[in-house]
């Protein structure tokens, strides 16, 4: 009788697992995206935002809540800032911080002949016309002090053509008071036009209310800076790069103390992501990439003694530490993701590390599906480097089984390639229709060293193309999977990498998928917006004849120079308001397949940029994607 049981709750169990169901693209739009707001003032409730979309309605909508920082059941909330501080608000309570755009430059026809109001010109006279997926109106960005009593407001960035917060990501943590309230810190960069263009020289500029003079805090400083931030006793930190119009140089942890500045990271073989003072003031809990992951770690702030910092890695694992909300004591709450879960909020023991989860935003979506097996390979690559490489395997994987594969090629190019959980390069869903997948660390990506992550710069067709093929040729040795059914997609720089590949693969791939992808340096030079990237990445314009290491990009690392090589079918996908890689990339790879009699299709995303943020355009998107699939593996 003992026997007969077993065996029937092993069948009755075996049932239930192969009935779960699989993510689809429907149910990844539909799960609740979560982002801390902080910590109440006594640090026993954490605030977060849940951000939900609605596929039939084509829109967003975002709730707040409160939960225990111990764990317990949630509470809805109409306003964050009725359980935190509000750091918009002078601690004196006189002002208040916000930013709106400033019409302060001519650009329409009707500025300059107000007789002709139905005018559609738009005149410029240098760069910067259009950034990321707008283009100029005269409108700049400005930081607004209103005073809360007067209703009184101060433009403090009166008639300059800066941008506060900057374009196009920046937003209100690039303002702060200082502890005092008599000063406003705020970033920006103060170039116009081509100079705009080919910088990336951000600078911390401090307004002083009495005197209502600014001055430079970070002057000779020449790369990025950024996220300023007071301690607890109101020591200065920030975030900065060292050189001038390389987007991915290290990021540091710099502090002012005593009128000196001293960098705590310099040392450290790593870059920052993003940081968080203790609240003692004498440590700085951090998240960075590292071994293809990113982790929670903290620097000490020695102080006036002359200690030299020290980093600490804190927390260790599969997962990603995404962002932090506050501490409590010796309790940090953090985001976390993993490539099977989108972002909950954790606790984490800043003695040993030890996590918890907090939110239960998705778990109820998640137990009705199958997850997929991720595994951590190390590759090793033509030059004889190990490198970290992600597999993911279909739910339910039977190794006995042969299985389509994907080479995914990660944009940037220097992007950390790490247990990151995407609504559109969703490896779970993925993995849900069947394929292998494939994430190779390949030379450029952050998390393994500054040398690794420099390496591409002008060297984008060399060793991380032999990275992408030693991933892809190491993992097809296992006999589960097929090597008739390969496929490389990716997107932006991984885009590129698709159409560089088609050129050079000898036969791997049977099909391929290119998002937003450079097809033609040259005309991505003449076309593209944010100057600095082309000139660092690729060594200079196309027309520096005796520049060695631009004319090797735009011959040797030029996809459109290796076009007489396709021969298989390719999927081109291009936003129509993306002008960091402009439309005509897209159009030209496709016309080009399409004159070759290659099996092409091409998407057109006219009101998207470089990504794809509506949810009835993302399904098509997914649905495409798999369609494509279908018919070319």
């Amino acid at each position: 009788m003992r026997k007969f049981s077993y065996l029937f709750l092993f069948v009755l169990l075996s049932f239930g697992l192969n009935a779960q169901s699989v993510m689809t693209p429907e149910l990844l739009w539909e799960l609740g995206r979560v982002s801390p707001a902080g910590l109440s003032e006594d640090g026993q409730q954490v605030v977060y935002a849940v951000t939900s979309y609605s596929v039939d309605q084509n829109n967003k909508s975002t709730q707040y809540y409160s939960i225990p920082i111990t764990g317990g059941e949630p509470k809805e909330i109409s306003d964050p800032y009725e359980l935190i501080e509000n750091p918009n608000y002078s601690r004196d309570g006189k002002y208040k911080l916000s930013h709106r755009p400033v019409k302060v430059a001519n650009v329409y026809g009707s500025d300059y002949y107000p007789d002709l109001e139905e005018s559609e010109a738009q005149i410029y006279d240098d760069l910067m016309y259009r950034h990321w997926d707008t283009w100029a109106d005269g409108s700049y960005n400005h930081v607004i002090m209103t005073n809360l009593e007067t209703g009184e407001e101060t433009d403090i960035m009166a008639n300059k053509l800066f941008h506060c917060p900057t374009m196009p990501f920046g937003g209100e943590e690039d303002y702060i008071w200082n502890p005092r309230s008599h000063q406003v810190l705020y970033v920006t960069k103060t170039k116009v036009g081509s100079a705009y263009a080919k910088s990336t020289n951000t600078d911390i500029f401090v307004y002083d209310l009495n005197s209502q003079t600014t001055i430079n805090l970070t002057k000779g400083m020449m790369g990025y800076d950024n996220s300023p931030a007071y301690s607890p006793k109101g020591v200065l930190a920030w975030l900065s790069m060292k050189r001038d119009g390389y987007e991915s140089d290290k990021n540091d942890i710099v502090v002012l103390y005593r009128g000196g500045k001293f960098n705590l990271t310099e040392n450290w073989d790593g870059t920052v992501n993003s940081f968080f003072w203790g609240e003692k003031g004498k440590y700085i809990y951090f998240v960075a990439p590292v071994g293809g992951t990113q982790q929670l770690f903290v620097v000490d702030f020695p102080g006036k003694s002359k200690k030299q910092p020290t980093v600490r890695q804190i927390t260790n694992g599969q997962f990603d530490v995404v962002n932090i909300a506050g501490q409590s004591g010796d309790v940090m709450v953090v985001g976390r993701r993993d490539m099977n879960h989108s972002t909950e909020l954790f606790t984490v023991n800043l003695k040993d590390g030890k996590m918890k989860q907090l939110t239960h935003v998705n778990d109820e979506a998640y137990a009705s599906i199958a997850m997929s097996k991720v595994d951590k390979r190390m590759v090793k690559t033509t030059d004889g480097k190990d490198m970290v490489t992600w597999v993911i395997y279909p739910p339910n994987f039977d190794p006995t089984k042969k299985y389509p594969t994907l080479l995914y090629c990660q944009g940037g190019p220097q992007g950390a390639l790490s247990q990151f959980y995407s609504v559109r390069w969703n490896f779970q869903l993925m993995a849900a229709n069947g394929y292998i997948v494939v994430a190779p660390n390949r030379r450029g990506m952050p998390g393994h060293g500054v040398e690794w992550n420099e390496q591409i710069s002008k060297d984008y067709g060399g060793q991380n193309m032999q990275d992408y093929l030693s991933a892809i040729d190491d993992v097809a040795k296992e006999p589960y999977v097929d090597t008739d059914r390969l496929g490389a997609v990716g997107a932006s720089y991984g885009g590129y990498s698709v159409f560089y590949l088609a050129g050079i693969h000898e036969g791997r791939f049977k099909s391929f998928i290119a998002h937003d992808g450079i097809f033609n340096w040259r005309s991505m030079y003449g076309t593209t917006e944010e100057m600095f990237f082309v000139n660092w990445d690729l060594g200079g314009p196309y027309w520096e004849k005796d520049n060695e290491a631009a004319q090797r990009t735009y011959d040797e690392f030029n996809p459109i120079n290796f076009v007489e090589k396709w021969d298989t079918p390719i999927m081109i996908v291009q936003g129509g308001k993306d002008y960091r890689v402009p439309i005509g990339q897209g159009l030209e790879a496709f016309q080009a397949a399409q004159l070759k009699g290659i099996k092409s299709r091409l998407l057109y995303l006219p009101n998207e940029n470089h990504w794809v943020l509506t949810a009835q355009n993302g399904i098509v998107w997914q649905r495409e994607f798999f369609r494509w699939l279908s018919e070319t593996l």
